[in-house]
């Protein structure tokens, strides 16, 4: 009796501890990172505002921020962000790079960004507005995300619809941070 009961505690330990490590190892939610099947480069090329962000080291701090979009002779696009630090009166920041989009075909919504030599990183159109007024872009990574808008103020409307697709999709929208704009 003791023999089964050695081999039953030790079976239903393993379970437990199986169960245990599978769950501290699995994702809390599930992004959803689709990128859109249509993006017309022309149209999505001019200036951005940043209308609120999830936090990360790269803007920490960073108020007014915009994204200016142009094309390069190579193909590639040029990316110029800035911002102000800590107020809208504050020093001015801002960082140049450039961006492919590496499968324009099958992909045309996932592109790559670099702002230091050949280090590219994600940028995932999420959701686009059909006459590109706004857009909500991720990556790879639940760490990144933006909302971004051809206004440097955003409709409340709009923006909660926003954050319902975002939610739909499994983001936290309690981590997003609201940009103070500059009133245009």
């Amino acid at each position: 009796m003791g023999k089964y009961l050695s081999l039953f505690l030790t079976l239903v330990s393993f379970i437990y501890l199986s169960t245990y490590f599978v769950s501290c190892n699995a994702p809390k939610t599930m992004i959803d990172k689709t990128t859109v099947r249509e993006l017309d480069i022309q149209k999505y090329l001019g200036l951005w505002y940043e209308i609120a962000r999830y936090d990360h080291s790269f803007e920490r701090g960073l108020v007014g921020v915009t994204a200016a979009y142009s094309m390069l002779e190579d193909g590639k696009i040029k990316v110029i962000n800035s911002g102000y630090k800590n107020s809208l009166k504050g020093e001015f920041s801002q960082a140049v790079g450039k961006a492919k989009i590496p499968n324009p075909i099958d992909e045309p919504g996932k592109l790559k960004v670099s702002f230091f030599l050949f280090f590219y990183g994600d940028y995932y159109v999420l959701e686009l507005d059909k006459n590109y007024q706004w857009v909500l872009i991720g990556s790879s990574s639940d760490k990144y995300l933006w909302i971004l808008s051809r206004q440097s103020q955003m409709d409340t409307a709009i923006y909660k619809d926003l954050l319902s697709k975002l939610q739909k999709r499994g983001y936290d929208i309690s981590k997003l941070i609201k940009v103070d704009q500059k009133l245009e």
